[in-house]
């Protein structure tokens, strides 16, 4: 009977302090949420409370790279100041600079190639004007001189040859040096057809064949700089897309600002359609607090308006700031405050403040803010 007793007193001490935690919690609940509707109850009529969350004034640039390839080093780190322009990265680039530095070689080597058809067409231009214009006065005179010399040799010769012509009939040479006599003739008689000859090629005019000879080697050296132009401008063009490509493995920033993220390290590959860069950027410079402004608050914000903020985070501190934009649209909630009495099926319209110079706050931190809007700059 005792022990039966006792199970039914623990029995009822075990329910009684259920009830009595649950309606502990119960309270905490209630209490919360009477804060919460007391906060909105006191507010003045001049003042619109929404939430909102920290963000940088150039909100985030995921910054990759142009083309793909591998990273052959990453400079910087999260929470590095960065300036626009800066070095933030490179690619394996020793390929491009191989291919820039023999293309450029090629093109000194097709120039020097081009000056020497260029000197030819000077050259065969020359000689053709040389065959046109036939031989200088000069030139024929020396070889008329040099022809009429002839002529005295080949008539003392000749006569000599006719005298041992008589004296080898009569007997009197023997036919030895009547040969040898005719042999000095006739090689004096050569020498002035020689000579004749040369006299003939300056006194005529320009042959035809010679002038289509000169022609065709200028336009063939005229064909070969043609060429060369062409291969020259090219290798110019082949060189200038290269250097481009360079440039574009050396990865910069676009902006001022800080590292927030960095997502790939050294020796990973990056590639233009993957939607995450090499490191995420923003300018922190200034904040804006992206806030959630309730459909029935949106005639009452305007644009200069002051404001402040409040997180958890820090208390009772308030951050001063002001209305710097208001969005034209309406839209679901950014913004969860899990707050019992939210309302989770409200239209939105997104404000934008700006938190005054020198006051600073974790990126993507949740506040609540606070426009009073009776009140500008």
């Amino acid at each position: 009977m005792l022990s039966a007793i006792a199970i039914l007193l623990t029995i009822g001490s075990v329910i009684y302090f259920s009830i009595f935690c649950t309606n502990q919690i119960e309270q905490k609940v209630l209490a919360k949420q009477k804060t919460a509707d007391e906060q909105s109850q006191t507010r003045t009529t001049n003042t619109v409370v929404a939430p909102g969350f920290v963000e940088p004034i150039s909100e985030e640039i995921e910054v990759g790279s142009e083309i793909a390839g591998k990273l052959k080093q990453v400079f910087v780190e999260e929470g590095e100041q960065v300036l626009k322009g800066q070095q933030i990265a490179i690619l394996e680039n020793s390929e491009f600079e191989a291919n820039i530095t023999n293309t450029k070689a090629q093109i000194v080597t097709l120039r020097s190639q081009k000056e020497t058809a260029e000197a030819k067409i000077f050259q065969a231009k020359n000689d053709k004007t040389r065959i046109a214009n036939g031989a200088k006065t000069e030139e024929r005179r020396e070889a008329k001189v040099n022809y009429e010399s002839t002529l005295p040799n080949v008539e003392n010769t000749k006569r000599e040859f006719e005298r041992r012509q008589k004296l080898y009939q009569s007997g009197d040479v023997s036919r030895e040096e009547l040969e040898r006599a005719k042999n000095v003739y006739e090689n004096s008689v050569k020498q002035s057809d020689v000579q004749k000859a040369k006299l003939n090629v300056v006194n005529s005019d320009a042959r035809k064949d010679d002038l289509d000879k000169a022609d065709s080697s200028i336009r063939l050296a005229e064909m070969q700089i043609r060429e060369f132009d062409s291969q020259i401008r090219e290798a110019e063009t082949h060189v200038r897309i290269a250097e481009a490509t360079l440039s574009k493995t050396i990865v910069k920033a676009p902006i001022t600002g800080v590292i927030l993220r960095k997502r790939l390290q050294d020796g990973e590959t990056i590639s233009p359609d993957n939607p995450k860069g090499i490191v995420t950027i923003a300018d922190v410079s200034a904040l804006h607090i992206r806030v959630d402004l309730d459909e029935t608050d949106v005639a009452k914000v305007k644009i200069e308006q002051i404001a402040f903020v409040v997180a958890d985070a820090f208390g009772e501190t308030k951050f001063s700031a002001k209305v710097v934009k208001i969005g034209q649209v309406l839209g679901r909630k950014n913004v969860r405050t899990e707050r019992p009495t939210e309302k989770v099926d409200t239209k939105i319209l997104e404000v934008l403040l700006e938190l005054d110079k020198g006051q600073t706050l974790p990126h993507q931190l949740r506040v609540d803010a606070y426009i009073e809007t009776e009140k500008t700059l």
